[in-house]
């Protein structure tokens, strides 16, 4: 504050009252937001010294398994994980039904292989939601590739050339569907921590830009997946809904053209493939109104590539593939499972925290995202074990249906908050002071991103101050995307995701046979515990909520079909 110099002895009184007025307004705030050091010191012992989340992660992930929405694994775990929940202490534990979400699906067995011109077996994992082969059968290849764009009218273009290109060609064959594509040499690490330059550049507000109108019908999306990431970032949920709901669309008459030619199997190999690694999500669509897709397997790069070289200098080529799944024949609920630890004199108030339980099935989804189910289960242990007193209930919630599209946590605030589409608030949406997720893989916590909501700024500067010598402290205005913290931030909530070190998650683990147990280091998880912890519980006794942006205006989308 600039020293005034006062003239007269009015000019004096006047100054000395506003000094006044604003020095214990100062001091009031800072005894709000005031960061109790005994209590992070004991949440800290409690975390690293009596730590069970790494216990946690594998029972849900070796265990378990993987945990696609709507499959037995996702139950077992869920159940398993309620049990846990009540074991730590927890009121209110149960599984909260959402839907109808799409097919259950299940994969039993399948093995794929070469047998001429040599025998190889091929390392592949089917994709979600395809229908099982009959029996062992051995067949020749073609190379017919179609480009899984993202653009609705590019989409639908593709598929009418394909459909000239190949009709009366597919029968009885296996289908390779993607264009070969060299293996660059590896040049990126595939393991990285953030530096203090990297975290400089991310708390740098990105260059403001104009919003503007998308023409869904006419949308391009970039194909290169950093630049598509990067785009999809500026896109409302809704909007994403819309493209891929037109995409799926697409992807399923590809899906019927194939079953009709009377194709064998289909086969993919994924662009993010790099040393033989595959990548398996859903093959065309999971509802019930849908066929369940052709045998669709996504297979190493390096083996796509060898496959369509020897095609393409005309050797005979002979594939053996079996697959067997079952899958109901009609839609199924899911849902979330939810828990909490109720507050004392502002119990009616909530603060949430959460992550999503589901996975894709080609590995035991750890780092996507048993890691981040996994730690919120531990803050909620550490608070309910050190028996810290919280003005407000405690929550958490651990969401099914991400991985199609935040559908569990959607269903959640829709029927809890208010509807995105007509922004009808309920009462509960007055009561919840804030939404904190985790969903960046298992690496430690470098900070928070503040989701545009700039007086937020100081709180986070706070409440991360303790674990500064734990690695973070950054925050940022940007928002990352694609996890559930939008469904809160998509009603006018605050919702946050915290910045995390990337370590493999992008390079390896990220929807890959890769995504295991052993990519969660434990000081990772536990540090994340802690910082985590440390910020519900001085959030639980804020005398404040936390600080909202205004209400959004209700969401008028365009069809993209």
């Amino acid at each position: 504050m600039q020293r005034i110099r006062a003239v007269a002895v009015w000019g004096v009184l006047v100054f000395a009252a506003v000094f006044t007025s604003s020095s214990v307004a100062q001091a009031q705030q800072t005894s709000r937001d005031h960061v109790d050091l005994s209590v992070v010191q004991r949440i800290k012992t409690e975390a690293f010294d009596h730590s069970q989340v790494m216990d946690t992660l594998s029972m849900i992930t070796d265990r378990y398994g993987p945990r696609l929405t709507g499959s037995v694994e996702a139950q077992e775990a869920a159940d398993w994980t309620v049990e846990r929940l009540k074991g730590y202490g927890l009121r209110n534990v149960h599984l909260e039904a959402w839907g109808p979400f799409g097919r259950n699906w299940e994969l039993q067995e399948y093995s794929l292989e070469m047998v001429e011109p040599r025998y190889s077996h091929l390392r592949a994992t089917p994709l979600a939601w395809t229908r099982s082969t009959t029996g062992t059968m051995t067949a020749e290849p073609i190379l017919a590739p179609v480009a899984r764009t993202f653009s609705p009218k590019k989409a639908q273009d593709d598929l009418d050339k394909f459909i000239v290109t190949y009709h009366g060609k597919l029968q009885g064959k296996i289908v390779l569907l993607s264009d070969p594509d060299p293996v660059p040499p590896a040049t990126d690490p595939l393991f990285k921590r953030d530096s203090d330059a990297d975290l400089a550049e991310m708390s740098k507000a990105p260059t403001p830009t104009q919003k503007v109108r998308i023409d869904l019908k006419n949308l391009q999306v970039p194909e290169d997946p950093q630049k598509r990431r990067q785009f999809f970032s500026t896109l409302t949920e809704d909007q994403i809904d819309q493209i891929f709901d037109a995409v799926k669309e697409v992807r399923s008459k590809l899906n019927d053209f194939l079953v009709q030619e009377g194709a064998v199997a289909g086969f993919i190999s994924d662009a993010r493939a790099k040393g033989g690694l595959t990548f398996a999500e859903q093959a065309f669509a999971y509802e019930a109104k849908y066929p369940l897709a052709l045998p669709v397997f996504s297979v190493t790069r390096e083996q796509y590539n060898r496959i369509a070289r020897l095609i393409a200098k005309k050797q005979t080529v002979k594939l053996r593939v079996n697959l067997k799944t079952t899958a109901s024949d009609k839609d199924v609920d899911s849902f979330n499972i939810i828990g909490e630890i109720p507050g004392g004199a502002k119990k009616d108030e909530v603060i949430m925290i959460g992550a999503h339980f589901d996975s894709w099935h080609g590995a035991t989804g750890a780092t996507d995202n048993g890691a981040g189910s996994a730690v919120m289960i531990e803050v909620m242990r550490i608070l309910q074990a050190l028996n810290l007193k919280m003005d407000r209930t405690v929550r958490v919630g651990l969401w099914t249906g991400e991985e199609e599209g935040l559908l569990g946590s959607k269903a959640y605030v829709t029927k809890h908050f208010a509807d995105p589409v007509t922004m009808k608030t309920t009462a509960e949406h007055a009561k919840l002071a804030g939404y904190f997720n985790l969903d960046n893989g298992a690496g430690e916590i470098r900070g928070a991103y503040l989701q545009g909501n700039d007086m937020m700024r100081p709180l986070f500067e706070e409440w991360l101050a303790p674990f500064r010598d734990l690695g973070t402290g950054s925050v940022t205005i940007r928002n990352t995307g694609g996890t559930d913290h939008l469904s809160f931030d998509a009603v006018g909530l605050p919702g946050f995701q915290f910045i995390q070190d990337e370590l493999d998650y992008m390079n390896v683990t990220h929807h890959s046979d890769m995504d295991t147990y052993d990519h969660a280091p434990p000081a990772d998880m536990m540090q994340a515990s802690a910082v985590i912890a440390s910020v519900v519980y001085h959030a639980a006794n804020r005398a404040e909520m936390l600080p909202r942006k205004p209400l959004p205006e209700p969401q008028r989308v365009e069809s993209a079909k």
